[in-house]
């Protein structure tokens, strides 16, 4: 490809097809992004839409809507930008396809999801021509040939294909022309630089009977190289599970505000918390992990060096609550180079994760719609990245998850299995609470899919559950799981029932 080269301020030099806008090119190359390009506006918006095939909730699988930048890997091989490094670090476009917008969707793709590379939108930096084009049938059973074990491009075909000849000849054909990937080439993180100004980071912990590892917890917090300016703990242990002769604010070199919570769910007490924080950054965390000496040092040092505004940190789950910070250094060693990726992550966690407040604030907190299920902290980080902007995978910042069998929030939410009189109401329940069909999967599950993906994924999403079940492990099962299907769908049609009830209420986050 014949790029054109420009110099940025740092001495970067950027790769670029086209006649960009140097003024916006010179400001993106000193963030986050790795690839940029202004495609949703020249005919790619949404472009192959079969990848629903792959995943349904996908966060990037729908182009966000009125942004000026975003995260976006359907990108113009006639038009867009690169790192220098990056082109020649993961090397250039897979050229095994037969048109050179596939090239660059499987380039834009793999970049996000497995290499550690940033592709942005960015509106009106580079051409405004818009393109015709159709992609070749071959190349799409190609992609997932190529990116996905064959029952993907099976599945595809399944739901594509199965009466229509040229899907047959395409199937066959890239069978044989196209193989699975081996290895991705990973692109390394930058160094990361010394603390820039004095940053005040607030450190959130809810918790649940687990008074013992929540001030375990405060004390790797007290041995931090970076020390926090506050910690707010919000406990929701019964009055009379409770030792409040524990908790004494005196005893750490920060401030810290113990806080009986008195309503019910993680999402109500995170967003307690959040209303007492006054830090610059907010940290998320578990009451049931340790924490190395480095940890809050490295999420902000992260956050500077790529000036972005979210990360995730590396979570490591024990093998026993008993593991400590030595087998926390086993683990990571087992790791290896496999650790060493940064980019915009399809998660986020409430174990470990690190937003500058003023986009903690922009979220009014979390969405107490998930109080009794699943998906809260998944639901904030799509919010965060519907904002324009990206959430980091962060390896520099590691946490040990200990995962005890007992405490914690899910003891509410543990009660959802239950019917009869012994089951205690869920949040998600409201005006009609659950009798003898529990609904599954969890309805804020089904809540998330009907808030962030459109119809056809929520289609696709409960057509594979299905799929699923009758076909999955163990497969002898099959004829038993196909009488059990009428009750299967019952308890999936529940939960639309409550999660549109939610959808009605709309986001809450008191």
């Amino acid at each position: 490809m014949q790029f054109n080269e420009y110099t940025n301020s740092k001495g970067e030099i950027i790769l670029y097809l086209g006649k960009p806008n140097l003024e916006k090119l010179e400001a993106v190359s000193l963030q986050y992004g790795d690839v940029w390009h202004s495609s949703l506006d020249q005919g790619y918006k949404n472009i192959f839409p079969e990848v629903i095939n792959q995943t349904a909730t996908f966060w990037y699988i729908n182009d966000f809507e009125n942004l000026d930048v975003c995260v976006n890997w359907r990108i113009n091989p006639n038009l867009f930008a690169v790192r220098k490094s990056v082109w020649e670090t993961i090397g250039g476009f897979q050229t095994d396809y037969v048109s050179t917008q596939m090239m660059a969707l499987d380039y834009g793709y793999n970049g996000l999801c497995y290499k550690g590379i940033i592709p942005l939108y960015i509106k009106g930096l580079i051409g405004d021509e818009t393109e015709n084009f159709t992609i070749p049938l071959l190349d799409k059973y190609g992609f997932f040939v190529k990116n996905f074990k064959i029952g993907h491009a099976h599945y595809m075909f399944y739901r594509n294909g199965v009466l229509k000849p040229n899907h047959w000849v395409a199937l066959l054909k890239a069978k044989n022309r196209f193989k699975l990937k081996t290895e991705d080439k990973l692109y390394p993180p930058r160094v990361l630089n010394p603390i820039q100004g004095k940053p005040g980071v607030s450190y959130i912990i809810p918790t649940m009977l687990r008074q013992d590892f929540t001030l375990t917890l405060l004390n790797d917090l007290v041995n931090q190289s970076l020390k926090v300016t506050e910690v707010i703990v919000v406990d929701a242990t019964p009055a009379e599970k409770r030792d409040e002769s524990l908790y004494n604010p005196d005893n750490y070199p920060f401030k810290v505000i113990f806080k009986w919570q008195e309503t019910k769910g993680s999402c109500r007490a995170r967003n307690e918390a959040i209303e007492l924080c006054s830090g610059d950054y907010i940290i998320f965390g578990d009451d049931d992990v340790r924490l190395p000496f480095d940890f809050v040092e490295n999420h902000i040092r992260l956050l500077q060096t790529y000036n972005a505004v979210a990360c995730n940190g590396l979570d490591i789950q024990a093998d026993n609550q008993n593991q400590n910070l030595d087998d926390l250094k086993v683990k990571i060693e087992k790791i290896g180079q496999k650790r060493w990726k940064v980019g915009a992550t399809n998660c986020f966690s409430n174990a470990n994760s690190c937003v500058r407040r003023d986009y903690v604030d922009r979220l009014v907190g979390n969405d107490i719609n998930y109080d009794g299920g699943y998906g809260e902290d998944s639901d904030f980080g799509i919010s965060l990245t519907k904002l324009g902007t990206a959430v980091l995978h962060n390896p520099f910042s590691v946490n040990l998850h200990l995962k005890p069998l007992v405490g914690g929030y899910r003891f509410w939410g543990n009660q959802a299995k239950i019917t009869g009189k012994k089951r205690k109401k869920q949040p998600w329940e409201l005006d009609t609470p659950v009798k003898n069909i529990v609904p599954v999967p969890s309805p804020t599950v089904t809540y998330q899919l009907l808030k962030h993906y459109n119809k056809e994924q929520l289609d696709e999403f409960k057509h594979k559950y299905f799929v699923q079940f009758l076909f999955g492990k163990p497969r002898y099962l099959f004829l038993l799981k196909l009488i059990e299907l009428p009750y299967k769908i019952m308890k999936f049609n529940m939960s639309i029932f409550y999660a549109k009830k939610l959808m009605v209420l709309g986001k809450r986050t008191k």
